[in-house]
């Protein structure tokens, strides 16, 4: 079919785009022959798009002018803008994510095969939308433009790696699975950056004025904090604003499976810092960096703080010795249903790193490292803190905790035991008056 056969006076039509977008593709590559021949650096994501709104408009110019000289309809203007931005998007973005991807309201996508996409909005409702693709196959084709086109690194996905996991440049995280799902299967998860600070969180209703005060304080006295909660539920958001309260003097070594703290987002608030980033092995089964690796790394790399996005395996026991060894004020989020059950699972964490520590060694290295947990639930849509324990010391196979913080009967977040003497004192020097305990 050629394009003045594909023309149809619609709002989108597929066959159009489609045919667009692989004239725009042949006009792309033959762009990039041509500056290799000049001798021309490559383009930049700009240029290109530049070319493909340019070479477009002119395409369908022409198309249109064909279409008068025979006596027949043509687009309407805002027929043309939508057409082009859906061919541009399937050769330079991802196709019809490429518009759900750009709605800010939109916090995560759901894609399952050819079906209606699933996406969750900001405040935590969930909706459907139109598929964005009209077979499995074409899901696959989206996933593997992505990893070649929007990856730094090298990325397969087929049936020998039928799983993907990787950044956007927007810093949204891309995960994908084939063949050991039912259906190919593509999740997003965005990241809002502009939501930065205590303040803010507060606002949205996650924390209480008492806790912000708290949290504030602890930062600053350079206490080591474990964030938990489920999926969704704003872990690394908390993170990322507990991090800002870090005083800009104080260099941080970040260690994540994907960017998504953004520290480059808030330079003026973090001159010093350097991000590290997992990655898997390539086609021939080498390369790989663990977190664990990275870890190991970033007490290399002179740090006042170590911070790890997500603890949820063997990383935990370097990450412990260092929180332990002097690196005071560092921070992590990790799964886990309640303050109290993030203690042994990182003790099981700590027991995947093959140090052959027994369990009340490993609980008095948890002891001497963690100084404040604190949870957080999402359960009915709605965020928010509900617990937070101090770590006191631990009794053989047990830690010794003090929840300093819980839900009331009605569900209000209120002060629950008070804070040990020695805490006190400290915060108190940061500006947290906790005159409600004495």
């Amino acid at each position: 079919m050629t394009l003045v056969d594909a023309l149809q006076p619609t709002a989108i039509d597929r066959q159009l785009v489609n045919a667009l977008a692989s004239r725009l593709g042949d006009l792309l590559a033959d762009e990039r022959l041509d500056r290799r021949a000049r001798n021309l650096r490559e383009p930049t994501n700009d240029e290109e798009h530049d070319f493909a709104r340019t070479a477009v408009h002119a395409e369908l110019l022409r198309l249109a002018a064909v279409r008068r000289s025979e006596g027949k309809s043509v687009l309407t203007v805002f027929d043309e803008a939508a057409i082009s931005s859906a061919a541009i998007a399937q050769v330079l973005g991802l196709g019809r994510l490429q518009p759900l991807l750009e709605d800010d309201e939109i916090s995560d996508i759901h894609v399952r095969g050819n079906c209606r996409v699933w996406v969750k909005l900001r405040n935590g409702q969930r909706e459907t939308r139109d598929p964005i693709v009209d077979t499995d196959e074409e899901l696959v084709e989206l996933v593997r433009r992505a990893a070649t086109r929007l990856s730094h690194q090298e990325r397969r996905f087929d049936a020998g790696t039928p799983e993907l996991n990787m950044q956007l440049p927007d810093g949204s995280r891309l995960f994908a699975t084939m063949e050991v799902s039912l259906r190919p299967s593509l999740i997003i998860r965005r990241h809002r950056f502009e939501i930065s600070s205590l303040e803010e969180l507060r606002l949205r209703g996650l924390l209480t004025e008492e806790l912000q005060d708290f949290l504030t304080a602890a930062v600053r006295a350079r206490r080591n904090f474990v964030i938990a909660g489920g999926t969704g539920s704003g872990k690394t958001t908390l993170l990322r604003a507990l991090i800002n309260e870090i005083p800009p003097s104080e260099r941080l070594v970040t260690i994540e499976d994907a960017y998504e703290l953004g520290l480059d987002h808030f330079e003026h608030l973090h001159p010093d810092h350097d991000a590290l980033q997992s990655r898997p092995a390539n086609i021939e089964g080498q390369g790989e960096i663990t977190l664990a690796d990275l870890t190991r790394m970033a007490l290399r790399m002179d740090p006042d703080r170590v911070i790890v996005g997500e603890v949820r395996g063997a990383e935990a026991f370097p990450m412990l010795l260092a929180m332990s060894q002097g690196n005071n004020g560092s921070m992590c989020t990790m799964h886990a249903d309640s303050t109290r059950s993030v203690f042994p699972k990182l003790a099981a964490y700590v027991s995947m790193a093959s140090t052959g520590l027994p369990i009340d060694t490993v609980n008095l290295l948890l002891a001497s490292a963690l100084h404040f947990v604190i949870y957080i639930d999402n359960s009915n849509a709605w965020r928010q803190v509900t617990s937070v324990r101090e770590v006191v010391d631990c009794d053989g196979s047990n830690i010794i905790s003090n929840e300093i913080f819980s839900l009331d009967k009605s569900g209000e977040l209120i002060k629950a035991f008070p804070l040990r003497e020695v805490t006190r004192e400290l915060l108190a020097k940061y500006g947290y008056d906790d005159l409600s305990d004495l």
